[in-house]
């Protein structure tokens, strides 16, 4: 398997790299106080971080639904505490024009898992030269990926990685086959555990996609179990209150305790693997 090298972060190595932040960007300030608290907490348990956040959610359920602030105010958020807390950022596109604006800061372009096959997308962000995550489709099984990898390829790029984040399972639930993991990094790329969306509920019937927060650790034990590259978690210091993903987001205030179950599980199940 290919390593992915990000400045001092290497995905397909021994260390589990963290992907986290809120699902969007709802303000600056909110923005700097995760990225601040995650930062102490990677640093002290020594996992790699990347800091994660939207700048827009295109794909909300509904048309009255906070998507934040736009392209121009996020990267600009972005910027700031890429500089400011000397961490890499990484965010979504959902057109092509957005990859080199996007570029400019991020240092992982993420394709989101709904935009996973649309070529043109895949191209412009292939062609930055940036690290290229892209999230496994719900609809998408895992061996179609490969086709995926083949875009991103041919277009000059061998910067990638791929997130699992659950497969549509009937109407109104996801389900993750771990088997996708191994059966994704067997085409020579990374492969990340989307650990929030997995948890999620978006048939409910309702005007925003609920889920069931309850199972992320051990859905994510199960990940790392099965050969995981890093995990990907939103997080946020209000879930309840949340802006976007409220039902899935992870709490903040418990995520030094779930980083470090998932470190301490690791190491035990490579020692006797």
């Amino acid at each position: 398997m290919n390593k992915v090298k990000l400045d001092n972060i290497i995905f397909g190595d021994s260390a589990i790299p963290f992907i986290g932040g809120p699902c969007v960007i709802e303000s600056r300030d909110h923005c700097f106080g995760i990225a601040e608290k995650i930062t102490e907490i990677t640093s002290k348990l020594n996992i790699p971080f990347v800091f994660k956040s939207s700048f827009d959610k295109a794909n909300r359920t509904s048309i009255s639904s906070f998507r934040g602030d736009g392209l121009d105010a996020g990267l600009k958020i972005l910027e700031e505490i890429k500089n400011n807390f000397n961490i890499p950022v990484t965010t979504d596109i959902h057109l092509p024009e957005h990859a080199n604006a996007v570029s400019d800061v991020v240092d992982i372009i993420q394709i989101p898992a709904f935009l996973c096959r649309q070529t043109d997308l895949l191209v412009a962000a292939a062609q930055t030269g940036k690290v290229v995550n892209v999230k496994k489709g719900q609809f998408l099984s895992p061996y179609k990926v490969e086709n995926i990898i083949n875009k991103l390829e041919e277009s000059g790029n061998k910067n990638i990685l791929i997130t699992e984040r659950g497969n549509t399972f009937g109407f109104d639930s996801l389900v993750t086959d771990l088997k996708s993991i191994p059966i994704m990094q067997s085409f020579g790329y990374p492969v990340i555990f989307d650990a929030t969306h997995s948890a999620q509920i978006p048939g409910n019937h309702e005007s925003k996609t609920g889920g069931n927060r309850q199972f992320i650790p051990s859905q994510t034990f199960a990940a790392v179990s099965s050969g995981a590259n890093g995990i990907f978690m939103e997080v946020h210091d209000d879930v309840d209150n949340a802006l976007s993903d409220a039902s899935t987001q992870w709490p903040i205030n418990k995520l030094e305790k779930i980083l470090t179950s998932i470190i301490a599980f690791r190491e035990t199940y490579l020692s006797h693997g």
